[in-house]
């Protein structure tokens, strides 16, 4: 069983004091969404080094809970479980190594299907979209429902997406560079019915927002998107001022 780092403080949720506040103020948000190995990470840390804007992949919240109910040799699947575990997330935990496994991919999108541990972590993300830690001046949040449910009010709303073959040759390829043995076929069936689970969920499914731009990066390389989503954020900034 993998060791939990020691507890260091929850995560600090604004309606812990009662409601759960709109994103507001003065930050400049970007909204990243996108399946599972499209390069939305690498392309929303890239963006947030680039502009000064502080990053939250808020798939690692998910991750975390999902870690948490694995380690207790609990079902992702019980709510009562997973939502207790929502609740015991950290901000040392979020740097775990374990959170990238495999088994924790999986068990996150049956966490993150659960209504409890999203309105759980709902509020952090929230606060880390409206007053990012100093000094930065806005925020850049990758995952599955920024753009449509976080932070439907973001400046720049982006859907990264690509091919289930594509993304499964990514991911075999990162998780060989980490030692880790890994089979094609297997690795597309997961990403496939993972897709499924994230898209088809009663709350917060999977989805591009209606006023999102599309970056299919099947035949992208980091640089190509990179410039794409930089550009458009350039230009959104620039109408602000």
């Amino acid at each position: 069983m993998s060791h939990v780092p020691a507890d260091r403080g929850h995560l600090a949720r604004p309606d812990d004091a009662g409601g759960t506040p709109a994103v507001q103020g003065s930050s400049f948000v970007v909204a990243i969404d996108g399946p599972a190995a499209s390069g939305k990470g690498t392309l929303a840390r890239r963006l947030a080094e680039h502009f000064g804007f502080a990053h939250l992949d808020t798939g690692k919240l998910y991750r975390a809970t999902a870690f948490l109910v694995l380690d207790d040799g609990g079902d992702p699947a019980d709510p009562d479980a997973a939502e207790a575990a929502a609740c015991r997330v950290t901000p040392a935990l979020l740097a775990d190594p374990e959170l990238l496994s495999e088994r924790v991919a999986n068990a996150s999108s049956v966490v993150a299907a659960i209504p409890g541990v999203r309105a759980a972590l709902l509020a952090f993300q929230r606060a880390f979209a409206a007053t990012p830690p100093p000094p930065a001046g806005g925020a850049v949040l990758d995952g599955r429902d920024i753009g449509t449910a976080v932070c439907p009010d973001a400046a720049v709303k982006l859907f990264v997406t690509a091919s289930p073959e594509a993304r499964a040759a990514r991911r075999v390829k990162e998780l060989r560079q980490r030692g880790a043995a890994a089979i094609y076929d297997d690795v597309l069936q997961d990403m496939k019915e993972r897709d499924a689970r994230d898209s088809l969920r009663q709350v917060a499914p999977l989805a591009a927002a209606a006023d999102a731009v599309t970056i299919d990066t099947t035949t992208l390389d980091a640089d190509q998107a990179f410039e794409t989503a930089s550009d458009l954020i350039a230009r959104a900034l620039a109408g602000r001022r």
